[in-house]
């Protein structure tokens, strides 16, 4: 059955640019150890499009960040020396753990111009692994299996599902997914997980007898066993197991006040190492304390 669906709200980045952020909710902050959700466009850039349209340098904590993108080009930077453009059914996975800093450019699209479609998901680190060393991975082609079966088209992001494992390191189980489904064709929802969710990305399902158009994330118990889609659709599948209550603040997700009140007074302070190519500027900390109980945006 259908526990909730949760329609996208639109959220400006600046210079222009507008994301569709499903998570976190009021009503449901995460999903397993999702605790991040935005929808990037579809949106057109046009050659030399200003840098005010660029992800400056920002800082991370306690989390893993996930890109993936349907069209367009990103470049990363990273305070571990990474460097690294993320292309369509790639995956660039950024571990922050105890704390890193990256940037996100469009760099493509300031040369030549852009169609970029994509998705940003963080996940929270697990009770143990929340101050892990911080680290940067890519993946693409075998790295992120694929298959396919009647009108659907499928490839594995992270974690394990359909008897395929996809090869990011992860540190509590999950699964997240990328489906391509002609109109008519179905999907079974990865069994095994306590907590599960569809996003629309384009077109529409149906689960369950209700009508799921573009822009909702729909959150299934354990009852649910498949999506049928009613007409072309992109569907990304995701969830996994509960990793406890997250914190989340500007960029930080941690179990703990105090060390966000801690990132917070790191990032302000200048001791968070910046990426070595984009060390001129950066994104400062918003102002006022670290709340107690952060509100969800």
């Amino acid at each position: 059955m259908i526990e909730m669906i949760i329609e996208q709200r639109r959220r400006s980045l600046g210079g222009g640019v507008e994301v569709g952020r499903v998570l976190p909710y009021a009503k449901r902050r995460m999903v397993g150890p999702f605790i991040f959700f935005d929808h990037m466009g579809p949106l057109d850039l046009a050659a030399g499009v200003d840098r005010s349209v660029d992800v400056r340098p920002h800082p991370h904590i306690g989390l893993s960040t996930v890109t993936y993108l349907f069209a367009g080009e990103m470049m990363h930077r990273d305070s571990v020396g990474s460097v690294q453009p993320v292309r369509p059914q790639e995956v660039n996975w950024m571990t922050a753990g105890s704390g890193i800093t990256h940037s996100e450019r469009f760099e493509r699209a300031r040369a030549v111009g852009d169609h970029l479609h994509g998705i940003q998901a963080w996940v929270a680190l697990p009770d143990g692994d929340e101050e892990t060393a911080p680290s940067f991975s890519h993946y693409e082609g075998a790295a992120l299996p694929q298959w396919e079966e009647d009108g659907l088209s499928g490839q594995l992001i992270a974690g394990s599902a359909y008897g395929l494992t996809a090869a990011a390191r992860t540190h509590s189980p999950l699964f997240y997914a990328h489906l391509e489904l002609a109109a008519g064709s179905r999907a079974e929802f990865p069994a095994g997980y306590a907590e599960r969710a569809a996003y629309v990305a384009r077109g529409t399902i149906e689960i369950d007898g209700r009508v799921c158009p573009a822009g909702r994330m729909i959150v299934v118990d354990g009852s649910a066993s498949s999506l049928r889609a009613i007409e072309p659709a992109t569907v990304m599948l995701l969830g996994g197991d509960p990793v406890g209550e997250r914190l989340l603040y500007w960029n930080f997700v941690s179990s703990s006040h105090d060390r966000l009140i801690q990132a917070a007074a790191d990032w302000r302070s200048g001791r968070m190492k910046l990426p070595d190519a984009d060390d001129a500027e950066f994104i400062p900390l918003p102002e006022g304390p670290v709340p107690a109980a952060p509100a969800m945006s």
